[in-house]
């Protein structure tokens, strides 16, 4: 996800998006992180003036925010829908706010589709004030394995090759290195696995264009997909991923971002030398000096 090329194409991700809420949209993913998002805000201490949900594809996280006594206004940020309240239409990788105009940037399902992530991140980072938070949540890369998997082989067997079907989200491993090159302070990333049940992985695949999240790839297949290859995809998944019960696994993994624009009053680390108390003392040990060995007991 870097500014050197194109991975998604955006357009068609508001297309898909606008025909999920034509549909009965699917939210269980969206309503559970946004209210993960609701507690770990409520361990937060501190006022928020001016709080911008960016990019999220529903109310949920408007609607939690909306209910904290320590946010006073409440600002979405994203393309025209049919939203109520205060809204700025803006795109992820192009945000319209002041630098230090923000105390809060939520963001739920919604970074994972942003072509430039270190780029959005950098400017999510000058618009937020000094103490101002960073709270996010996105797709990893560890989601719709599965899915990728069946694809791949059923492809292999009946065209004789692979496309590109499952996008490439974001590492775990990577997320907290962005953070501190973007100029946050205090990083935190962790991540959590949701197991979903369907009945076939045609199911599935509804749930997926009913959430507004199928192929959004620059290089996807422009072809139609064959109806043998999504027949023995669907065969191949419940053969490699099924329960005893028949009905078959979806993983998603959803990583959590958070992070502080620096200010004096945060915690810094210690000076080195500063410490009252030496570590061989903390841990009832005896402190050797470089090249000195230990001695064998007899």
């Amino acid at each position: 996800m870097s500014s050197g090329s194109n991975i998604f194409d955006r357009r068609l991700l508001r297309m898909r998006q606008r025909r999920a809420r034509r549909l009965t949209p699917a939210t269980f993913l969206l309503d559970r992180v946004a209210a993960d998002l609701g507690e770990r805000l409520s361990a937060v201490l501190r006022k928020f003036d001016v709080a911008v949900d960016l990019g999220t594809p529903s109310d949920a996280v408007r609607r939690v925010l909306a209910a904290n006594k320590n946010i006073s206004t409440v600002v979405a940020a994203g393309p025209d829908d049919d939203d109520d309240g205060l809204r700025v239409t803006s795109d992820e990788e192009a945000l319209p706010f002041a630098a230090g105009s923000l105390d809060l940037v939520v963001s739920a399902l919604a970074l994972q589709f942003v072509n430039d992530l270190p780029g959005a991140l950098i400017q999510i980072r000058r618009a937020l004030k000094p103490d101002g938070l960073l709270l996010a949540a996105l797709i990893g890369g560890d989601s719709l394995t599965e899915l990728r998997s069946a694809f791949a082989a059923a492809e292999v067997e009946v065209e004789g090759g692979i496309s590109p079907r499952v996008a490439p989200f974001a590492d775990i491993r990577e997320l907290g290195g962005l953070l501190q090159r973007a100029g946050f302070a205090l990083p935190v990333v962790d991540s959590e696995r949701v197991a979903v049940r369907y009945d076939s992985a045609l199911a599935l695949m509804r749930d997926l264009r009913r959430m507004g999240a199928t192929n959004i790839l620059v290089e996807r297949q422009r072809r139609p997909l064959k109806r043998a290859t999504l027949a023995r995809m669907a065969e191949i998944y419940a053969e490699r991923f099924s329960d005893p019960d028949g009905r078959i696994r979806s993983t998603f993994e959803i990583i959590w971002l958070s992070g502080w624009v620096p200010h004096e009053s945060q915690q810094k680390p210690l000076r080195p030398g500063s410490a009252a108390q030496r570590l061989a003392d903390a841990l009832g040990t005896t402190e050797l000096a470089a090249g000195e060995k230990p001695k064998r007991l007899r």
